[in-house]
């Protein structure tokens, strides 16, 4: 007994440390109890579905954008001011700056500085945390971008550029506009004139030093030839659609291709005697070259006809690696980062696609939705006491017509009407009896051998007939309910869905982001109200036609019946 006592007890202490390490398997830590929501921020550096990197790059200021599919605004602050980004250890809080959000229209542009982005063949993580409504704000670009460099994303409602950066630049010259439906947010707006950047010491570079210039651009079809970096001798122009180099008067490097209407990212990296130019993150040239001594002011677009965004220019030589994630993650399609939903509390949870969908009903299709659940009802009621009421009325119609034909010429004294209550047979029935009794001047049916003319033969058939009539009509009572949901529940949806559509590019309108992630998820919570219009009209078609079928086999069956009924009278009546 000892023996058996200690192997339990063995055991039990392996299945209690089993637990003590599933435990951290199956739950995660919460960084702040205040915070109610959590959602993951994947970033990838394989080659597979993300930005792959050949070295480990440190603050990196990666864009975030948030929408509907991947974000909850109804749970954050109206201006995003409790948003908190935690590294995965669930401790580090990140630096963060909040370029633009709209609350209203589910879409928002944040950056965040990554302390360490992993060499390839990696996937990291970062806690996105909202839904604490007394959070202070604590965006701020200084911290983002670092001191070396001079960034204007063009988003300050006044229309001024704004360096972002510590060093606070202040153009001497605005754009020519600011269009809302930028890139990351709003974006400057060029027509042939430059903004001028003054001269400053974040912005002087010595001979031989390094330099990295990167913005996007998005040219129309005017514009043959702009200068879109210009500063001494260096002079980075685009011409009938290819970036060139100028080093003084020699043209350095020339390459890539100029699309025009396309948002493209455009770098150029001065290292240690070397200059490269890049495109959309990939070298599309470079030459042995030195930077030349540099001060003075910096001209930026000048005969550009187009719009231009995420300005950075920077004192150090940015890597290949940095330009690929740059030109990846800011872009308005990338992959990279990938924000999941999580859920609420500390145990997280997770959303179902449908969850997501449901989060972006707009009010005119849960209006739609909501009539098609009541219609759904209905019909669901209709069908289940039509297909109760036929099945008793089938089967006590077969009971009775046994009862019937098994009493041969004393069919006239069938009895029980209790337990054909539910016989529509037996109702025709009945009223045959009582157009003969009222033939038989009040004597009971039977009690004399009466004869009948034709005439009133006729007779008793026409109020049979019209009893007939009757008993059809209870028999349909209803169906037209489950006609109405097979073809108004269909309209009805098609009418949710293209409200729904409407409304969802007038707000992506509004808005100014057009990228697929922002319109996705209205249009497929649109398209949920299709879907709720079939779920109602395909089940009330299967219901209608298999009610129809039975109601069509009784609707026979009376008919034979009172034949069958008006023959018998006519042989035993009509001598």
């Amino acid at each position: 007994m000892p023996g058996i006592a200690n192997v339990v007890a063995k055991r039990r202490r392996i299945l209690a440390l089993a637990l003590l390490l599933l435990v951290p398997t199956v739950s995660h830590a919460w960084w702040d109890k205040a915070w109610k929501q959590r959602d993951k921020l994947e970033l990838n550096t394989t080659a597979q579905n993300g930005v792959e990197t050949k070295e480990t790059l440190n603050s990196v200021p990666v864009a975030v954008r948030l929408h509907a599919g991947n974000f909850t605004f109804t749970d954050a602050r109206p201006d995003g001011a409790d948003l908190r980004f935690v590294a995965v250890d669930d401790k580090t809080v990140l630096k963060h700056a909040i370029e633009r959000y709209d609350g209203a229209n589910g879409l928002a542009v944040v950056w965040v500085q990554v302390p360490t982005l992993a060499a390839g063949n990696a996937t990291q993580s970062i806690w996105v945390y909202h839904g604490n409504p007394a959070a202070p704000d604590i965006s701020d670009s200084k911290a983002v971008f670092d001191g070396g460099s001079v960034v204007y994303n063009f988003s300050d409602p006044d229309g001024i550029a704004r360096d972002g950066s510590a060093n606070a630049v202040a153009p001497t010259t605005r754009p020519a506009g600011i269009e809302q439906a930028g890139l990351l947010g709003a974006s400057a707006v060029f027509r042939g004139d430059a903004v001028v950047l003054p001269s400053a010491a974040v912005l002087a570079h010595p001979a031989g030093g390094a330099m990295t210039v990167t913005m996007w651009i998005k040219s129309s079809p005017p514009a043959a030839k702009a200068s879109l970096f210009q500063q001494g001798g260096v002079d980075l122009t685009m011409d009938g659609g290819t970036l060139i180099l100028r080093i003084g008067s020699t043209e350095a490097i020339k390459g890539g291709e100029i699309k025009p209407d396309t948002w493209q990212h455009v770098a150029l990296v001065f290292g240690i005697g070397r200059a490269s130019l890049y495109l959309d993150g990939a070298e599309v040239g470079s030459a042995q070259a030195s930077l030349p001594e540099l001060s003075g002011d910096v001209r930026i677009g000048e005969g550009l006809v187009g719009l231009l965004d995420a300005l950075q220019i920077s004192s150090s030589a940015r890597g290949a690696d940095w330009i690929r994630v740059a030109a990846r993650s800011q872009g308005a399609d990338s992959p990279f980062p990938r924000l999941t939903m999580e859920g609420d509390g500390e145990d997280g949870g997770s959303q179902s696609y449908f969850g997501i969908l449901i989060a972006n009903l707009t009010p005119d299709a849960w209006a739609v939705i909501g009539i098609l659940g009541i219609m759904f009802v209905i019909a669901a009621a209709v069908m289940v006491a039509k297909a109760r009421f036929i099945s008793l009325a089938d089967t006590a119609n077969r009971k009775f017509l046994g009862r019937f034909r098994a009493a041969g010429e004393n069919f006239l004294a069938i009895g029980d009407e209790a337990a054909l209550a539910n016989s529509s047979l037996f109702r025709l029935y009945q009223a045959g009896i009582r157009e003969l009794k009222l033939r038989h001047a009040g004597r009971s049916v039977g009690a004399a051998a009466v004869s009948l003319s034709g005439a009133s033969i006729d007779a008793i058939k026409a109020a049979i007939d019209a009893d007939l009539v009757r008993e059809t009509h209870r028999l349909n009572a209803k169906m037209v309910l489950l006609t109405i949901a097979i073809s108004g529940g269909p309209f009805l949806g098609l009418l949710g869905t293209v409200v729904g559509v409407m409304i969802t590019f007038a707000a992506i309108a509004a808005a100014g982001d057009v990228n697929v992630n922002a319109i996705a998820p209205g249009i497929a919570a649109a398209l949920l109200a299709t879907v709720a219009g079939l779920s109602v009209a395909i089940p009330s078609l299967f219901g209608y036609n298999y009610l129809a079928s039975r109601i069509k086999n009784i609707t026979a069956d009376m008919q034979i019946f009172v034949d069958e009924f008006v023959t018998r009278v006519a042989e035993q009546f009509c001598g």
